[in-house]
């Protein structure tokens, strides 16, 4: 995993890296907000973690232009402003996740890690399973030459199974990425959409597609 530290604290930099390195991480650091809004622009990174606090460019402007400029990467705010206003200010300027100083490393690589299983796919990808098309940046998904009318969850929930075509996908990680990350998964929100899900994508359609493993999670994939 790739990873653009945007961190003024060098000491507090140098911490996060090795550790990061130690755990098979590739970390480039940035100390000022605007050099590493140009290496986020110019860089292939898998997740950004930054301060608040920085010089040359502020880290909410960082999460802005970013978001404006249509950058999907998955955010890490890690700082010291442990307000409720700067938290919610944070997620809403298009971070990922929120954590306060002083933390715990292992939760620190925890959040790094899950937010890593979010890479974004790129605007050309189209992902198929069978005669099912899904186009991610276009919102679109088809199967057979039919175009499919899907809720926005619904869409990702299809987007996040699609990629991980044959592969378990359990319930947590659902919970974690198409709703939120203290999202309970043992909720029955997540079985009525799947169970939604299916009716779209496989109700008049062989061979059926979306498959769930009792106690485990949910697999599409195309089954002989």
């Amino acid at each position: 995993m790739r990873i653009l530290l945007i961190e003024d604290d060098k000491d507090a930099a140098a911490y996060l890296q090795t550790g990061l390195t130690e755990n098979g991480c590739v970390v480039d650091l940035a100390y000022r907000g605007d050099d590493g809004l140009h290496l986020a622009r110019t860089g292939d990174y898998d997740v950004i973690v930054l301060d608040v606090m920085l010089p040359g460019l502020d880290g909410w402007s960082v999460v802005e232009s970013l978001r404006n400029e249509a950058c999907r990467l998955p955010i890490l705010f890690l700082t010291a402003r442990d307000l409720v206003a700067d938290r919610v200010r944070g997620l809403e300027a298009g971070a990922d996740d929120y954590l306060v100083k002083p933390f715990a490393f292992s939760e620190f690589l925890a959040r790094v890690r899950a937010l890593g299983r979010r890479a974004p796919l790129r605007n050309d990808d189209v992902l198929r399973v069978a005669d099912l098309t899904i186009e991610p940046a276009a919102r679109k998904a088809s199967r057979g030459g039919r175009r499919l009318q899907l809720s926005p969850q619904e869409f990702n929930l299809l987007v996040l199974l699609a990629a991980r075509s044959g592969t378990v996908v359990s319930r947590t990680v659902i919970a974690e990425q198409v709703w939120d990350m203290n999202f309970d998964s043992n909720a029955n929100v997540i079985d009525v959409a799947v169970r939604r899900l299916r009716a779209k994508i496989d109700d008049g359609f062989e061979p059926k597609l979306l498959h769930t493993n009792r106690g485990i999670g949910y697999v599409l994939e195309e089954r002989n």
